[in-house]
């Protein structure tokens, strides 16, 4: 080989190496153009494509770019996607941001998960915030073995450890914390109820996880989850497959956090399913604690509902609030349906003050079949998605309306 052409190769591989380095270390930046004006904090993802998702790293940092200067930000990878996740705030018709290689970096993760005795728990820096029913769930003694259930969320934990949510209740036992099965459906004709366990006709399980994933930013699970049709004794179908994904996450407020829950769904059956208009079912379903009742629990809508009223309304947002386990304060759920659901603003399912033979207790959920009918076709996908702020204190209305349209509006991002 000549001198020439190992002075060439040498030179070669030197800025081959300089590029590769180079590319390593490059800097990924995009704008924000925000579409409202707002106030309240929300998380958001960007999506890139493989090539650029390859040069971002945990080392890097992302910095906020405003008028007010430059502001770490801190990030979250999701590899599947090709995503990162973070927090944004508007503040400026356009923000930019930059993801930029940093000596100076802090590994804390604030978010954890642990599987415990068949439940998959959350908590943020100590904090336990939420748990998901992944085993079997059997009811008390002596109560029927068809009102046994997975794959539902329990507890909900205010941000000073009230428990919110509740399960198998006397009055009702097929009730579950969080869930959403569908109610008054019909396969051929024939009808099938996921709802009350007790008719034996269908059932909601998990199936399995198809990520668990904590961070700086937020965490979160998505199971699969099965619908069964139970008509046929002994040779139980499948009627729905249901992703469900949450996220749990934080905004600045030690008083508040987020749960975001998608459920996106698809029936086999070559007939499809049809979902019956009826006052239950589906959607976003949640039993509140057994201390809340007609005496210490309050409803206000986005439509200015009480609870004497709210029953069978539409609504973008809804708060439901009531007194504090140690009597001295109060906590809630402010529920968000997002605009691109079916029938938004959404109708809703609130129990009257008379519920329980007059105790009041109080049962939210968004019902998307309150008022219609809803026909699901065969190997079609279909979405729903909420967001849940978790509070101790109150929420007033503007701070709900802005909580919502952060929820509602996801701004025009555009990679550089």
């Amino acid at each position: 080989m000549s001198e020439k052409i190992k002075i060439l190769i040498i030179i070669c591989s030197i800025f081959f190496t300089e590029l590769s380095i180079a590319q390593k270390d490059r800097s990924v930046c995009f704008e924000i153009a925000n579409s409202e004006s707002n106030s309240a904090e929300s998380l958001i993802s960007v999506k890139f494509d493989e090539e650029i998702f390859k040069s971002i790293k945990h080392e890097m940092v992302l910095l906020k770019i405003s008028k007010k200067g430059e502001k770490i930000v801190p990030f979250q990878l999701e590899k599947q996607g090709s995503k990162i996740w973070f927090k944004h705030k508007e503040s400026e018709k356009i923000i930019s941001y930059c993801l930029k290689k940093s000596n100076s970096l802090s590994n804390n993760l604030k978010f954890n998960f642990q599987k415990q005795n068949g439940v998959l728990r959350f908590d943020y820096d100590g904090q336990s915030l939420i748990g998901y029913r992944y085993n079997m769930k059997l009811p008390p003694n002596g109560v029927n073995n068809l009102y046994q259930k997975s794959g539902y969320i329990h507890p909900v934990l205010s941000p000073k450890g009230d428990t919110l949510t509740r399960i198998q209740p006397p009055d009702h036992y097929h009730h579950y914390g969080v869930w959403g099965p569908w109610t008054k459906t019909k396969i051929n004709n024939t009808e099938v109820d996921f709802w009350n366990l007790k008719e034996g006709q269908g059932t909601v399980l998990f199936k399995e996880f198809k990520s668990i994933s904590s961070g700086k930013v937020f965490a979160g699970f998505t199971a699969k989850q099965e619908h069964f049709n139970l008509i046929k004794k002994g040779s139980p179908r499948i009627a729905i497959n249901e992703n469900l994904e949450v996220k749990v996450w934080k905004n600045d407020n030690p008083n508040q956090y987020f749960i975001d829950y998608t459920s996106a769904f698809t029936t086999p059956l070559e007939e499809g399913i049809l979902f019956e208009a009826y006052r239950y079912g589906g959607g976003l379903g949640f039993r509140f604690k057994e201390q809340w009742d007609k005496n210490n629990c309050n409803v206000l809508t986005s439509e200015g509902k009480n609870r004497m009223a709210a029953d069978g309304t539409k609504a973008k947002w809804c708060i439901i609030y009531g007194e504090s386990n140690n009597r001295k304060s109060t906590n809630g759920v402010l529920f968000m349906s997002h605009p691109q659901n079916r029938a938004h603003p959404e109708p809703m399912r609130v129990w009257p003050i008379t519920a329980n033979k007059d105790r009041g207790d109080m049962f939210f959920e968004f019902c998307p079949i309150r008022h219609k009918e809803w026909e699901i076709k065969r190997n079609k996908r279909y979405k729903l998605n909420y967001r849940m702020l978790v509070f101790e204190g109150s929420i007033s209305p503007d701070q709900a309306e802005a909580h919502w349209k952060a929820f509602a509006y996801k701004p025009q991002i555009k990679i550089k």
